[in-house]
């Protein structure tokens, strides 16, 4: 199931980390993604366990591939990085399943 279509009134831009190279991060080819964007600062801790504050919420279908340390270009066209990515379940509505995704 995916979020209903009012709530994916965003366009983000991913590009998915793919690891360390010799010259720095590599990255895939850009993907855009349908979603919703919110702008709230928290706490949260990265992969690493290590607590992050973290500028941006975006929520997206559960199908999207985000790994952390991605590259997020938001509407606004204010660049970030993925701190970390998880998916939600929506219940008692599965319409509401959801990737989370908390951005820098």
């Amino acid at each position: 199931m995916t979020l209903p279509a009012d709530m994916l009134r965003h366009q983000v831009q991913v590009e998915p980390y793919l690891g360390p190279g010799p010259a720095g991060p590599l990255y895939g080819d850009q993907v855009t993604y349908p979603g919703y964007v919110e702008d709230k600062r928290q706490l949260v801790r990265s992969a690493t366990g290590d607590e992050v504050v973290s500028e941006t919420t975006v929520y997206l279908d559960p199908g999207a591939v985000i790994p952390p340390e991605s590259r997020v270009t938001l509407p606004s066209g204010r660049r970030s990085a993925v701190i970390t990515a998880a998916t939600r379940e929506g219940p008692p509505d599965p319409a509401m399943d959801h990737l989370e995704v908390t951005l820098t």
